[in-house]
This record gives structure tokens, sequence and C-alpha cells, in this order.
């Protein structure tokens, strides 16, 4: 669980900032206490919302920033929108912002993988005086951990007995390990710091920490496999965050840059995968590894990078490319690249391997599971290579669910005309060199009535008994009820001599030559 403070205001522009995530659809307003004035006339608006706050505020004309931005996160979503706002509710009354009266924004955000809320308030009382700041991070974090019931001092020691067990050769690389796990570590004459949410959590001593090093010799075979990593992933990011956002996700490693946040000197790689860290210089050059291309090589880097999916996947759709592209804001259209405000024609080759990768994903999606089957697929997908076509391992339920079925249309007796209840259901029969074929083109789903020992006979028509005449007669009758139609007006805008048109079913030239009128 983190609340992380925000900056102060005076015209309260993070109501602003929520509400333009609200007109994109990546926020929602949960919650709004105490605003009767601002929601008394119609719906409240964002100028309302945010003059209101500033007009509640001035009765302490002493506070010049009186905005109190707050924003809460858990780890993932391991709590629910309200089971967050219920623990939000306990923070702000702990922190003094939840007496009668204080007006109160909530906002949902949904633009993140963690559930998140941003909340919005005045430092101001509703007495008018200043609501305690003192000391203020460092109570917001002892205020968590007494709600979650977490002892801080026994998870500090949990998360250093974790770090013992990675490998690594200097204090620096063991800070980089704790600073993975939100730690900031420093030494200060012969003692150990770890530092957390503002507070000093655990303390040892330097010479204790030196007998944790050189836990064993560096993985070069991982160190070249991280470097190839860092130099493809490098080519597709945009900056250093986006990179280190990537490499977490998809890898478990933790980029952790030392110097000035805009031109860091240094990294260092955390590998959690395999418990080792890694002096980032001797893996890539720390000017090499953010070495970010222009929007222009980046378009022709994006190009390249589609190149790669083809090669690591030659049956990539268009829709996986777009989910690819979709975080560097680029998309595929008709055999077109769009980025940032440009467009490029997709080389031909790949047109042509998209719409055959296309086909072949819609033959797959039946789940054929022999060769008859995948071929007759092939032949109605435009000549799809039968070749790049995945058989099925095994049938699924929605096979044997409609395969249950329609051995009840072909076993029942009643049933005359299979084919017209087989489409009823869906199927419409087609026939390939010996077999024939079932296949719902809706569900897809596709039956080999050949090998399912289907009697084929049973798809001619067969001849009704009375009995049976009368049975049909009255299903259809239950299932089509008679409809009168009501009499029209004789006057609505026709001529009043117009018996003559009443059922007529022959050809408007009679009509309009005056032959058929009746005499």
């Amino acid at each position: 669980m983190i609340a992380t403070i925000l900056p102060g205001s005076t015209n309260f522009h993070a109501v602003g900032y929520n509400e333009r995530k609200v007109s994109k659809g990546a926020a929602r307003l949960i919650e709004i206490l105490n605003f009767e004035r601002a929601t008394s006339f119609g719906p409240p608006t964002p100028e309302k919302l945010r003059d209101y706050l500033i007009s509640y505020s001035e009765r302490n004309d002493r506070i010049k920033k009186a905005q109190f931005h707050l924003a809460i996160s858990c780890k993932g979503h391991e709590m629910t929108e309200q089971q967050l706002l219920d623990f939000a509710h306990r923070y702000l009354k702990e922190m003094g912002y939840m007496e009668p009266g204080q007006p109160i924004l909530v906002y949902s955000h949904y633009d993140t993988d963690n559930t998140h809320l941003h909340i919005v308030t005045s430092r101001v009382s509703p007495d008018g005086k200043k609501i305690n700041d003192h000391h203020e991070r460092r109570r917001s974090q002892e205020v968590i951990d007494r709600i979650l019931g977490e002892d801080s001092k026994k998870k500090v020691d949990q998360d250093f007995e974790k770090a013992k067990q990675y490998r690594f050769s200097s204090f620096a690389q063991f800070k980089a390990v704790m600073s993975s796990m939100g730690y900031e570590v420093f030494r200060k004459n012969e003692m150990v710091f770890f530092k957390k949410g503002g507070k000093i959590q655990k303390t040892m001593n330097l010479g204790d920490l030196y007998d944790l090093h050189y836990h064993g010799e560096t993985d070069k075979v991982r160190a070249r496999q991280l470097r190839s990593i860092l130099k493809k992933y490098r080519d597709t990011c945009a900056d250093k965050e986006e990179l280190k956002k990537e490499m977490k996700a998809k890898f478990g490693v933790d980029i952790v840059f030392f110097g000035k946040k805009d031109k860091p000197y240094g990294y260092i790689l955390v590998d959690h995968s395999t418990k080792s860290v890694f002096h980032g210089a001797r893996i890539l050059a720390v000017d090499e590894l953010l070495d970010f291309a222009t929007p222009q090589e980046r378009f022709d880097r994006i190009e390249n990078y589609i190149d790669k999916l083809f090669t690591i996947n030659p049956k990539i759709t268009q829709g996986e490319i777009f989910d690819k592209l979709r975080r560097y804001k680029a998309y595929i259209k008709k055999g077109v690249i769009y980025f940032d405000g440009q467009s490029k024609p997709l080389k031909q080759f790949m047109v042509d391997a998209l719409k055959r990768n296309n086909r072949i994903q819609w033959v797959e999606s039946f789940k054929p599971m022999t060769e008859a089957e995948r071929d007759i697929l092939c032949k109605m997908g435009k000549g799809t290579p039968s070749d790049l076509i995945s058989l099925a391992p095994k049938r699924y339920n929605g096979y044997t669910t409609s395969l249950a079925r329609l051995h009840d249309i072909f076993d029942d007796p009643d049933v005359t005309d299979v084919r017209r209840e087989l489409r009823a259901e869906g199927f419409i029969v087609m026939k390939d060199g010996d077999n024939t074929f079932a296949i719902d083109f809706n569900r897809h789903i596709i039956i080999n009535l050949t090998e399912e020992g289907f009697d084929l006979t049973r798809l001619q028509r067969q001849k009704q008994t009375p009995s049976q005449k009368q049975t049909q007669n009255n299903q259809q009758q239950r299932k089509k009820p008679v409809r009168i139609r009501p009499l029209r007006d004789a006057g609505a805008g026709h001529g009043e001599n117009r018996e003559w048109e009443v059922g007529y079913k022959g050809k408007y030239d009679r009509i309009d030559d005056g032959s058929s009128l009746k005499r």
C-alpha cells in the first residue's frame, strides 16, 4: 500500500487534472462529500467543484496553498475499489481530514495496472484552522502501517533476508537490491541505515554487511543475455522509464540508476529471476543504453520491430501486432503504419503475410483435429496453406455439445428435413470428397458427419406421413401466431373509387390503362 502526498496549490488544479481523466474515460468520481452549495443547482461541474474548494479555504487566508492532493494505490488489484475507498476513509480520519463538513472528492483511476484513488480536499478544517501537517509524510507511513497492522521491523528483516540471497560484490550492488524493494540505504561512519517511508527502519554495522559480499562469480552467460535484451528493448522504447518498466515486467530485472534523474552516470541491474546483481557498465555503457532515437528514427525502428515480430512468430496476425504496437502509440491499417503523425506503407511481403496469417487464424479458430477438417477449411479460406495450420490436440466442450445435438436431430424419426433442422441450429452441410461436414461459421464448429458415423441418407428429404404433417402444422401454428391485418382508411390520400386495387397481383401497366377496372 502506498499513499503519495502530491504538491499543494492555490487554485486547486488537482480538480482539473482528475476531471480531465474523467472526460477521457480513464477515471470516475466515486465520492463527493460536503459540497452542498456546488451540487444544489444541477450536477456539479469541474468549475463549481474547484470554486467551492477555493471559497471554502478562504476561511483561513494564512494558508497560501490549501490544496491537499493524495494518491492511494495498492499492489496490482489485491484490493477492490470499495476496499481501497474504505481504507482511504480510515487514512483520512487518522490524518485529520474527515471532520464533519470537510469537503472531499475521491476519484478512481483506471489507466494503470493497479487499483488506485486520487483524493482532493483542503488543508483547512471546517472550524477554519489549519489541519496539522507536522511530519506529514512520516505520519502518513505510520498511519498506513497501523491500519494494515503491518510490523515494519518484521517486514524490513524479511526483506533483508531476501536481499542476502542475491549474489553481489559491493556495497553499491547491495544498495541496488534494497532499492528495488523500495528502501533507501546509506552509510554514515561505520553504520548502515535502511530507510523507507521517510523513517529509519533498520541499522547495522558496516563490517557485518561486508561479510555478505562475494557470493560467487558473475554469471557471464546471463550477462550476455541481458546485454542482448537491453539493446533490443532500448530500440523499441521511448525513454529510460519505459525501458525500466519493460525490463521489470517481462524479465524481472530492475534497472537502478545513479546520479541525476535526467542524466544518470551509471546503473546496476538487479536480476530477480537468477538473484544476481550486475554492474551496468560491464553489460552496456550507460550512454549507449540511453541512446534513444529521434521520432523519425524511432519510426524506422518500429518497422524493424514488426519485422522482428515476424521472425519470432511467422504466424503473427494484425491484431496481435496491433496489441504490441499500442504502447508505442502506433498502429497498422490497410497496409500502412501510422505513428506520431506520420505514415509509411508496410513492406509488401508483410502485407501479404498478414493476410495469410489472418486466414490461418480463421481456420485455426475452428480447432480442426483432423486433416480432412483442416483441408476443407483451407479451401474456404481462399487457399490457405494447410501445412501452416496447427491441428488441435483434443476436442473441446463446444464440439461435444454440438455433436450430441446433431445426434438428437439425426436420430429423431419425426424429423423429415434434417438439413432444415441443421440450419436452424446454425449448421451448413458441405461435402468435400468422400466426407460430409456440418459447419457452424458463427460459433466456429466443424463436425465430420462421415467420420462420426451419421446416417447421411437422412440428409435427403423424407416423405411425411399424415400424422407427421399434422404434427408439423401444429408446431408451425404454435410458432407463428396468425396476424390479423387491420383495415386501412379508404379516404386517406387515395381516390374514392379504389375497389379494383384490393388484392390485385397483376402488372402495373394493366392498372394504368384501366383494362382491369371492374364494371
